[in-house]
């Protein structure tokens, strides 16, 4: 019985383990190059959680999370740079963050109740459009956010007087840069997975997951839909503003390019190909999805001159092809995503 209950625990540490000498494995490996990418797999799984509570649980198809994310980075950057000469620290930033990117998130979600569907969709991608070219376009009359040009020199992420951009000595071992801003966001990507966890058990996620299935039904049941949905843009544009913060004090520059259409599809196809509404699904989605591209991106030139001796096509293009084509492949033979609720899973064995 003992050992029974020593097992849980033996593989909590063995995993606690393996995320702590992550870094360094990879760094000695792949270099720094990989390791920066293990740091915005890290951010990419915080947006695609957000967004799976958009919708994986309550199942509203939003096409435009990225704007909330975007509103996460400018607000680090404008609070955290020398552009209006504010140097809030991130503790202060992080929280607002979360709280304005909400405030958007209702004010989405207000107009858009009684649409459903591709309706939804459209008017989702609407807003995400709407915000970026704001960005865009907000440096005239009064320069708010020094339009297509971005911000630059942000504030890095700074935690007890210490710039993670820096590395760190701990009892005569150097921490690199990169590394520390790996911990601190797998502290915080693990907090908004117990947040997520929470929000699925408690009786507003079966509310959502009600509103999913069967609005007509969950309204009749006594769930009010209208709140509940409100709640639900709420907590996962919160979640999308966090990061967004986190983006701008790691990468220290933000432009409207970094907030397009395509990153709202990439993040949504994190949480489809993952497995909607499945948390350890999504967190597989975004690993791979973030990490894929720039696998191909890497492998496309070695394995042309492998085979033909030259390079044929150009390896950003035939990066995206090679992306594009596994995103097929999953589909076809993983409708579910590749690691779907059990729920969902048994009702497509039925069907």
């Amino acid at each position: 019985m003992t050992s029974l209950r020593t097992k849980p625990h033996l593989g909590l540490a063995l995993i606690a383990l393996a995320l702590a000498l992550l870094p360094f494995v990879v760094s000695a490996t792949l270099g720094n190059a990989w390791l920066r990418i293990l740091d915005f797999a890290l951010i990419y799984i915080m947006l695609a959680l957000g967004l799976n509570i958009v919708v994986g649980f309550a199942g509203l198809l939003d096409l435009g999370y990225i704007a909330f994310y975007a509103v996460g980075a400018y607000l680090y950057a404008l609070l955290a740079s020398p552009h209006f000469g504010l140097h809030w620290p991130v503790w202060a930033i992080l929280p607002l963050g979360a709280l304005v990117a909400g405030v958007f998130g209702v004010l989405l979600g207000a107009p858009t109740l009684r649409l459903r569907g591709d309706y939804l969709a459209i008017v989702t991608l609407g807003f995400g459009e709407i915000v970026r070219i704001f960005m865009n376009n907000l440096n005239a009359p009064i320069n708010i956010t020094n339009g297509p040009k971005g911000i630059a020199r942000i504030d890095p992420i700074t935690i007890a007087g210490h710039p993670l951009s820096k590395s760190l000595d701990v009892f005569g071992f150097t921490v690199p840069g990169l590394a520390l801003y790996y911990y601190l966001f797998l502290v915080l990507a693990i907090l908004i997975i117990v947040v997520g966890i929470r929000l699925q058990d408690s009786r507003i996620g079966r509310a959502w997951v009600a509103i999913r299935e069967d609005e007509i039904a969950a309204k009749a049941c006594g769930i009010d839909t209208r709140n509940v949905k409100l709640l639900a843009f709420a907590m996962g544009a919160s979640f999308g503003g966090v990061a967004g913060g986190l983006f701008a004090g790691f990468q220290e520059f933000v432009s409207p390019e970094s907030f397009g259409l395509m990153e709202s599809v990439m993040v949504l196809c994190m949480v489809v190909l993952g497995g909607m509404g499945h948390i350890p699904g999504v967190i597989l989605g975004g690993l791979l999805l973030a990490v894929l591209p720039e696998a191909f991106r890497h492998g496309a030139a070695p394995l042309q001159q492998a085979l033909f001796g030259k390079t044929l096509i150009d390896p950003e293009n035939l990066r995206m092809l090679l992306f594009g084509l596994a995103l097929i492949l999953v589909m076809l033979y993983k409708p579910a995503g590749l690691w779907p609720e059990p729920r969902h899973r048994a009702e497509l064995k039925k069907s």
